[in-house]
C-alpha cells in the first residue's frame, strides 16, 4: 500500500511540476518586467530540481511518471492565449499564474491527503512543490 501510494503521489507531482513549467514558458516571453521574468525563471529552475528528484524516484519503483492531463494542460493554453490576446500585459501574467499556482497547491494538497500512507521523502517533496507554488504566488503579488 506504501509504495503504491509513494508512486501515485510521485505520479501527481510530476505532473504538477509539468504544467507548471509549461505555464512559466507559455507566459515568459510576454513579461515586461525584467524582476518579474527572474521571478519566473527561478520558479522553472526550482521546479526542475524537483522534476529530477521526483523522476529519479519513480525510475526506482519502475514507473515513468505522468504527463499533465492533456485537456488540463490544452485549456491552460488557450486561457493564457486568450487573455494575453485581450490584455499582454504583466497584471494578466500575474493573475494567470497566481491562478494556476493555486490550483495545484489545492490538487497538491488533496493528493496528499489521499495518499497517507506515502513515505515521508515523497511527502517531504510534495510540500516543497506546495512551498514552491505558494512561493511565486507572493512573490508575484506586486504585479496584480
Amino acid at each position: 500500500m506504501a509504495e503504491n501510494d509513494n508512486i501515485k503521489l510521485l505520479r501527481e507531482c510530476d505532473a504538477g511540476v509539468e504544467m507548471g513549467m509549461s505555464s512559466i514558458d507559455d507566459v515568459l516571453p510576454y513579461v515586461e518586467a525584467e524582476n518579474f521574468k527572474n521571478l519566473l525563471k527561478n520558479c522553472k529552475e526550482e521546479h526542475e530540481k524537483l522534476e529530477r528528484e521526483i523522476r529519479a524516484l519513480l525510475r526506482n519503483y519502475g514507473d515513468e511518471g505522468k504527463d499533465p492531463n492533456p485537456m488540463a494542460k490544452g485549456m491552460s493554453w488557450i486561457k493564457t492565449n486568450v487573455m494575453l490576446v485581450m490584455n499582454e500585459s504583466d497584471k494578466t501574467i500575474a493573475d494567470l499564474m497566481t491562478e494556476g499556482c493555486n490550483m495545484g497547491v489545492k490538487s497538491l494538497n488533496k493528493y496528499l491527503n489521499q495518499y497517507k500512507a506515502a513515505n515521508e521523502i515523497t511527502k517531504d517533496i510534495t510540500k516543497r512543490l506546495i512551498n514552491l507554488e505558494e512561493k511565486l504566488v507572493t512573490d508575484i503579488r506586486c504585479y496584480l
